[in-house]
C-alpha cells in the first residue's frame, strides 16, 4: 500500500488516528487490550453500571485495510516496534500513544478488561452500601464523580478533599465558583487547601480514614482516591534525547517528537507538548498528526510543515455533574447546565466512540 505507520496504543488518540490514516497508509495499531475503554463514561458507570458495556468497545471492526495487533510493545526504534512476543512491526513512521494509568475503577490495570468490569461493579456495590463517601482529589474526575453520586444517590454524604485552594484554579474563577455552588447545593462538602495523609490505597476505592493537614481524622465508609493520572512512558524513556517531565510524561519538540529519532512521534497523555492530559488535547493533536503524516507520506518534508501549537491555558473543559447539570469553560466564556448537558452530560460521547469503532 505504500508507507507503513505503526501506532502504539489504541486509546482516544491512537484509535482515531489509525482509522483516519487507514485509507492512505499501511496502518498497524498495536494494542494489548481487546476493547477500547471510554474512560470518561466509567465515572458515571459507578452509579449506572449498565453503562459499562456501552463504554468497552471491541477493536475488531475499527480498521478496514489495516490491522490491530493484540500485543504489548516493548521497544521502539527508527525502523519499527518490537512486541512482547519478540516479533517486529516494521514501519516508516511510528506514533506512540500509550496513554496513562489511573485509579480503579476508571481505567484497567494493563490489558485486564474483565478486571475493569469487576472493579466497576465492586465499586458500585460498595457505594450502594456506604453512607459516607470521601473523594480525595478535585480534578475533573473527582468533581464529576461527586456530581454523579450526588445526582444518582442523594442520600449519600459526600466529602471532596483537595490540597488546592479552589477548584480549577488555572481557569477563570467563574468556572470553579459555579461548580462549587452546585456541588454544595447538592449537599457535597468541599474541603479545600488541605493535604491528606494516611490513605490506605492510592489506586483502589476502600473504606477507612484519612488525616487532614493540621486538622482531625475523617472516617468514610468508602474513599475514592482520584489524585491524577501518570503517563505510561516506559517505552519512550530510553530513547535518545528523551526528557521526562511531570507525571512521567515525555517532553516533545514542535513536531511532537519525543527523542532525536526523526520518524518517531508521541501524542496523547504520554506526550508533553504543553497540553494538559485531557481528551481536549487530543482534539488538537489528532488533526495535526493526520495532516503531518499525510504530508510526509506524499513527499513533503517535516521542516516545511507547521509545528504543533498546544492549547495551553485556553483549552476548553466540560464538567458534567450528572446528566442534567454542570459547567464548562469554552475558551471565551463559562457555560452552565444546558450547554454542558448538550455537549457531554447527556450521553458522555458514548455514541461518538461506538461510531468510531464501527459499532453504529
Amino acid at each position: 500500500m505504500g508507507k507503513r505507520i505503526a501506532i502504539v496504543g489504541g486509546g482516544y488518540l491512537g484509535a482515531e488516528l489509525a482509522k483516519a490514516m487507514d485509507d492512505i497508509a499501511d496502518v498497524t495499531l498495536i494494542e494489548p487490550r481487546s476493547h477500547f475503554v471510554h474512560a470518561s463514561a466509567m465515572i458515571r458507570a459507578v452509579v449506572q453500571p449498565g453503562l459499562v458495556e456501552d463504554s468497552l468497545i471491541p477493536y475488531d471492526r475499527l480498521l478496514k485495510r489495516g490491522r490491530v495487533v493484540a500485543a504489548r510493545a516493548t521497544g521502539v526504534d527508527g525502523e519499527g516496534v518490537t512486541l512482547d512476543s519478540g516479533a517486529r512491526v516494521d514501519a516508516d513512521y511510528i506514533v506512540v500513544a500509550t496513554g496513562s494509568n489511573y485509579a480503579a475503577p476508571f481505567k484497567p490495570k494493563g490489558a485486564d478488561i474483565d478486571g475493569l468490569r469487576a472493579a466497576s461493579q465492586a465499586a458500585h456495590e460498595k457505594l450502594q452500601a456506604a453512607k459516607t463517601v470521601g473523594i480525595i482529589g478535585a480534578g475533573a474526575v473527582g468533581v464529576e464523580l461527586a456530581g454523579e453520586i450526588a445526582e444518582a444517590m442523594p442520600d449519600k454524604k459526600i466529602t471532596v478533599i483537595t490540597m488546592d485552594d479552589k477548584l480549577f484554579a488555572a481557569k477563570p474563577d467563574s468556572l470553579g465558583v459555579s461548580l462549587s455552588k452546585k456541588l454544595k447545593a447538592s449537599g457535597v462538602e468541599l474541603i479545600l487547601g488541605k493535604k491528606v495523609e494516611g490513605l490506605a490505597s492510592m489506586t483502589e476505592p476502600h473504606a477507612g480514614s484519612v488525616t487532614l493537614e493540621g486538622g482531625p481524622e475523617r472516617a468514610f465508609d468508602l474513599i475514592f482516591p482520584v489524585l491524577g493520572a501518570r503517563a505510561c512512558s516506559d517505552l519512550l524513556k530510553n530513547l535518545p534525547g528523551a526528557e521526562v517531565t511531570a507525571a512521567e510524561r515525555i517532553k516533545t519538540d514542535g513536531h511532537l517528537r519525543p527523542s532525536s529519532l526523526p520518524n518517531v512521534f508521541a501524542a496523547g497523555d504520554v506526550a508533553d507538548p504543553g497540553d494538559n492530559m485531557t481528551i481536549v488535547a487530543v482534539s488538537r493533536q489528532l488533526p495535526w498528526l493526520k495532516k503531518t503524516l499525510t504530508g510526509l507520506i506524499t513527499g513533503r518534508k517535516l521542516a516545511d510543515m507547521k509545528t504543533y501549537r498546544p492549547w495551553g491555558t485556553e483549552a476548553p473543559i466540560v464538567l458534567p455533574l450528572g446528566p442534567e447539570r454542570g459547567n464548562s469553560f469554552l475558551m471565551l466564556f463559562t457555560a452552565g447546565d444546558w450547554i454542558t448537558k448538550k455537549v457531554k452530560g447527556a450521553d458522555l460521547f458514548v455514541p461518538k466512540y461506538q461510531k468510531l469503532l464501527n459499532r453504529r
